[in-house]
């Protein structure tokens, strides 16, 4: 609307241009001198020179928007057949204080520090390729012989920086916020392991294997055997789910 309103102004313009000029030259044909003939010529390039000026800012302002290429190439590193179940959710809000001190020359002492608010959601199940039972056919029982212990099967993270203070001479680097994610979200993954997640888990893996054998006339024989685990979750098990 604005650039259209614009060109209505130019062209406007132009035309009282015109009619100034064939005016103008109107004029100079009742006199003839070298000064007139000199002044004609400087109108005419004038006016031309304005005209062209006025029509690459006509053509700047209704321009086309720009033409945006974007190209991306995915690479499958690697895929496998899994089987895991997710039987508890839990959503967490973490604040995490990081805060870092060094001296500059060995003498200059020199601080950064941010205030991190990191909402996570995390999902704690089981890998049934770990499970190992005993089935006897004729009693219609299932045992279980090896049950594992629940596992964080993924963590989802959002993170907003509050209160980030640096100085000249000791400013956060891509390496330094990598860390604080990291160490942030390991936060998380140890108030996940501390809650209630691994029970819940652990009791909704019993409810269903006991409902899915009961569904074939199977009686699961040593149910207990899951709650044994559930406060099982290990650091190593927790890094290998991120």
């Amino acid at each position: 609307m604005v650039s259209n309103k614009f060109r209505i102004i130019l062209w406007s313009v132009g035309i009282l241009l015109l009619i100034f000029l064939g005016f103008f030259l109107y004029q100079l044909t009742q006199a003839e001198s070298v000064n007139s003939v000199m002044t004609l010529l400087m109108l005419v390039l004038g006016l031309i020179l304005g005209g062209v000026i006025a029509f690459l800012a006509s053509k700047k302002l209704t321009a086309d928007p720009a033409l945006v290429k974007e190209s991306s190439h995915t690479v499958a590193e690697s895929m496998r057949k899994v089987f895991k179940i997710v039987s508890a959710e839990g959503h967490f809000n973490e604040i995490y204080n990081y805060e870092e001190s060094s001296k500059i020359f060995n003498f200059i002492p020199s601080k950064k520090k941010a205030l991190v608010i990191i909402q996570a959601k995390v999902l704690v199940g089981y890998d049934f390729e770990k499970f190992k039972w005993q089935i006897d056919e004729q009693n219609r029982t299932v045992k279980l012989v090896d049950f594992p212990a629940p596992e964080i099967i993924s963590t989802e993270t959002d993170y907003k920086y509050y209160n980030i203070e640096e100085q000249f001479f000791n400013l956060f680097s891509k390496d330094d916020l990598a860390k604080v994610q990291q160490n942030g979200k390991q936060q998380v993954i140890e108030a996940a392991k501390k809650s209630h997640l691994p029970e819940v888990a652990a009791e909704q893996m019993r409810t269903l294997l006991t409902e899915l054998l009961a569904g074939k006339n199977f009686v699961l024989e040593n149910p207990a055997k899951i709650a044994e685990t559930k406060n099982l979750i290990d650091y190593r098990k927790m890094n290998g789910s991120q």
